[in-house]
């Protein structure tokens, strides 16, 4: 079976893990873990930064450092994972849906203006797949509207727009560190803020809101969102290795355009101004009906793939009862490919080579 992901690790996470057992540091204290914030922020151009221990608990932290709250709407893509749209519910907030764009997968900026109402605090641009959203124009939308803009960046470490990494245009932005991400701490997350206020109120909140000069005193109700010692030993390892985990992902791409060419289908590409990640390498088959059949396909011949997100309009819990016809066509169409940075040049091939085979037999 040829993978849908697994993480790269060839550089020096063994060592520094031993080295947090050695010296007993295994917990939420050690010293990877300045280290590894401080090296991320440095490597996307953020100014603040502070680990957590996944990427759904960043979510939740950075709402919660904005001061989004109930009575506040936040709007976000109902294209994306439930990840982004649960914690606005926890904060007690309204999640508003906005459908995306065909082309990019990313959310409509014209459909956020049109869902803007006396209500909504924060605009969520989620950066899926590893291609980022258009943050100009959503960029401009808060300006204009004196909205906070949080951005989701839990899969798109790599990811540029217009020479700028992505988390640097919101006021505060997160990241995943998951398995299958493209740099992994097993488990964890990222925060990062421009403002220092909103990062010491996030630092506050994900210590149990501790006071800083009196021992075990807490002044707020608060978490236990902390990265450990040894998840951050790993984060600085993968760090390291990022130029050459991104330079592989982009060569597996790079044969996945080659080798699908002159198919139904559309490949998941950069656009005009954008540099994409490839944490996964993606296509959407032109008809819907193609897509389990092909799905199921590779399989049998031994290659894992997953879909597209369900909207999370359609989920149970966040049901609405409206139509996003983009959001919807997407998910029905979407399929993940291997995407992991070991993936050989022959194993991609072998994958474009049964694309081929099912498209030729119908």
């Amino acid at each position: 079976m040829i993978p849908l992901y697994q993480p790269y690790l060839a550089g020096r996470e063994k060592e520094y893990v031993n080295q947090c057992l050695d010296t007993t540091w295994i917990s939420s204290k050690g010293e990877f873990i300045g280290k590894f914030e401080r090296q991320f922020a440095e490597h996307i151009g953020a100014q603040f930064s502070t680990s957590v221990c996944n990427g759904t608990v960043a979510i939740h932290l950075a709402l919660e450092a904005l001061g989004i709250g109930p009575g506040d709407e936040v709007i976000v893509p109902t294209f994306t994972y439930i990840a982004s749209v649960n914690p606005i519910v926890q904060t007690g907030a309204t999640p508003v849906f906005a459908d995306s764009i065909e082309q990019t997968c990313q959310v409509d900026p014209e459909d956020v203006r049109r869902k803007l109402s006396p209500r909504t605090k924060a605009i969520m641009a989620v950066h899926l797949y590893g291609l980022p959203c258009d943050m100009e124009p959503l960029a401009r939308i808060c300006r204009e509207n004196n909205l906070y803009l949080v951005e989701d960046c839990a899969e798109a470490f790599g990811t540029y727009y217009k020479g700028q990494h992505v988390g640097t245009f919101g006021d505060i932005a997160t990241f995943s560190f998951f398995g299958n991400k493209t740099i992994t701490t097993g488990e964890g997350g990222m925060v990062v803020a421009k403002d220092q206020a909103v990062m010491d109120k996030a630092y506050h909140l994900k210590t149990q809101g501790v006071s800083p000069t009196r021992e075990y005193w807490h002044d707020v109700v608060a978490y236990n969102y902390r990265m450990t010692n040894i998840c951050a030993a790993i984060g600085l390892a993968q760090l390291e290795q990022a130029h050459t985990i991104l330079a592989r992902k982009r060569q597996i791409a790079d044969g996945y355009r080659e080798g699908l060419k002159n198919l139904p289908l559309t490949f998941h590409d950069e656009v005009p101004g954008a540099i994409h990640s490839f944490w996964m390498c993606s296509i959407t088959v032109d008809a819907a009906a193609e897509r389990q059949a092909l799905r199921d396909h590779l399989k049998l011949a031994g290659i894992e793939t997953r879909p597209f997100f369900h909207p999370a309009h359609t989920l149970p819990h966040l049901a609405t009862g409206q139509r996003f016809p983009v959001a919807e066509s997407l998910s029905a169409r979407g399929i993940n490919l291997p995407s992991f940075p070991d993936l050989s040049s022959s194993q991609v091939q072998r994958i474009c080579r049964e694309i081929r085979r099912y498209f030729a037999a119908e």
